[in-house]
């Protein structure tokens, strides 16, 4: 098992609860992810996060970016454990919004300018162009970026406004194989730029996603005693996984090992039962 040790959280749900028009959408959510620490080696984290179509993923994840305000409880982010504010949690959205009349560097730019003055700005650009693979693009609008492409920009923009939190919503959604494999590596590329950058992967793509994840989160409902399901979908403890702790993390072919697949499977398992 890979050695490894907690320092202090970068992100803490504390009885996050979202109602709409008197319906209970979200209930109690206590969840954490601390910032991992392993010997020779600065990477960040990147969590899991699972449940069926329909229950309160999108909503919970609005409410993780600082973007929907819970109808109870708090999100805290970053080394100080402030308040989540717009802004500071990145959130990639499938289509991989950027300014259609900007060109690619200008559209980071726009991000940058929001977190540093205009010369550490520009700095900032050229420095996530270069790590993004992205310099020889700089000058191309969005239209005439490829599907990969455009990704990596979405997220270096995310990353440059915000503050070390990223949501992905669906990366491996309708990819191929080739591009699959493309953005893991992005995703990968992301955690080793900072130890406390940390990635939330929503999806429902279990494989990929748990392969890539030291940490796992499954949104579902609770039953009471006579069986009937609560209103509310929540995050309980039984379904916060700790791969690391597991011994399923940070393994570079993690898929082909048989614990892997028999987990793969408790996972499915449990969906269908929430």
């Amino acid at each position: 098992m890979t050695p490894y040790s907690y320092k202090e959280p970068v992100l803490t749900l504390e009885g996050v609860s979202m109602s709409y028009n008197g319906e209970l959408i979200l209930r109690d959510i206590e969840a954490q992810v601390l910032d991992v620490v392993r010997p020779g080696m600065s990477q960040g984290q990147v969590v899991g996060f699972y449940g069926r179509s329909g229950i309160g993923k999108s909503v919970l994840c609005r409410i993780m970016a600082g973007l929907l305000m819970p109808s109870r409880g708090t999100v805290r982010v970053g080394a100080g454990q402030q308040a989540v504010v717009p802004g500071a949690v990145g959130f990639v959205q499938q289509r991989y919004p950027l300014f259609d009349h900007r060109t690619l560097f200008d559209n980071l730019l726009v991000a940058a300018r929001r977190k540093h003055a205009p010369d550490a700005a520009r700095q900032q650009v050229e420095t996530y162009l270069e790590r993004f693979c992205l310099t020889p693009h700089r000058q191309k609008y969005p239209a005439h970026l490829s599907g990969g492409q455009r990704q990596r920009a979405a997220i270096a923009q995310q990353l440059l406004c915000s503050d070390h939190l990223i949501l992905l919503d669906e990366p491996f959604s309708g990819l191929d194989v080739a591009m699959i494999d493309e953005v893991k590596k992005i995703i990968v590329e992301v955690t080793t730029m900072d130890e406390l950058n940390t990635v939330i992967i929503v999806s429902h793509d279990i494989v990929t996603t748990t392969a890539l994840a030291d940490r796992l989160w499954l949104l579902g409902y609770e039953r009471d005693a006579a069986g009937q399901l609560l209103p509310g979908a929540t995050i309980n403890k039984e379904h916060q996984y700790n791969l690391a702790e597991m011994g399923l993390a940070w393994h570079e072919n993690v898929e082909a090992e048989p614990e892997f697949g028999q987990f793969v499977e408790h996972i499915k398992e449990e969906i269908r039962k929430s």
